[in-house]
């Protein structure tokens, strides 16, 4: 069913960037939920802008979806435009993504840091709605993204991730992925991790650490490994945080722009 037909049923549509596959479903707004299963398609390579796009196409097309959507982008996002790709292809630097993937998909595209999006979905549907203070959301994936409310409000494209620790960027030590690539146990990650969070707890004295990506499904097999000050929840929406909040914030605008003007 399309977007159109379906505008009066609350539902967005949005897609999730990451550094190994493009995932994409239409969202209930309402709740934060997905609509049925999400679809993915590997991330090419090189990851580059024109074949990325095509894919942004096909995500959009195999919906039929034809309303403003979101799309989130691994690196930091300024109106649209790309100024960072550190797990993605340099070539993406400069390019204005939102108009890029819009003329691809044929509908309007917002763009946003993808850390950023999981976040605001975990502020007003997941593990961070109603908390006040600092939150600080933290996804560990191909790297590490993260997103930094106070009261709610969130401070974009902060990038913690590329924090200096141990003499490399905190991502190259205790990314996901570099648990699966160093073939580490999850007490050994663990403790790379707990270093990291208490740096961050040294620079931002958090109410609330959010821990989101892949490891949010298996709590257990780390969260008892980490001895922290602050407060450590794994993340509520899991891998598909990232979908909900570009969906989020794609009708959020969306909604704006309608509204008459004085």
């Amino acid at each position: 069913m399309s977007g159109a037909a379906e505008r009066g049923r609350q539902v967005g549509f949005g897609i999730d960037i990451g550094g190994s596959g493009m995932k994409a479903a239409v969202v209930e707004l309402e709740s934060g939920t997905l609509r049925g299963e999400r679809e993915r398609i590997k991330t090419p390579h090189p990851a580059t802008p024109a074949p990325m796009a095509d894919i942004v196409r096909q995500l959009v097309e195999a919906q039929g979806w034809t309303e403003p959507l979101g799309v989130t982008f691994p690196g930091v996002v300024r109106s649209g435009r790309i100024e960072t790709a550190a797990n993605l292809d340099s070539s993406w630097l400069g390019v204005q993504a939102d108009e890029l993937f819009s003329a691809a998909a044929g509908v309007d595209v917002v763009v946003l840091n993808d850390a950023d999006a999981a976040g605001l979905a975990e502020v007003e549907f997941g593990a961070a709605k109603g908390r006040a203070g600092v939150v600080v959301v933290l996804t560990f994936g191909t790297g590490i993204g993260s997103a930094m409310f106070n009261d709610g409000t969130l401070l974009p494209n902060t990038e913690l991730g590329h924090l200096e620790l141990d003499g490399a960027l905190a991502e190259h030590r205790a990314a996901a992925r570099i648990r699966k690539d160093e073939d580490l146990g999850w007490e050994e990650w663990s403790a790379r991790v707990q270093r990291y969070l208490r740096h961050v707890e040294l620079l931002f004295s958090p109410d609330l650490f959010v821990v989101g990506g892949g490891i949010s499904k298996n709590p257990e097999k780390w969260r008892q490994h980490l001895d922290v000050s602050t407060e450590i929840v794994p993340a509520e929406l899991a891998n598909g945080a990232g979908i909900v909040g570009a969906a989020l914030v794609a009708a959020t605008r969306s909604a704006r722009t309608a509204l008459p003007q004085p």
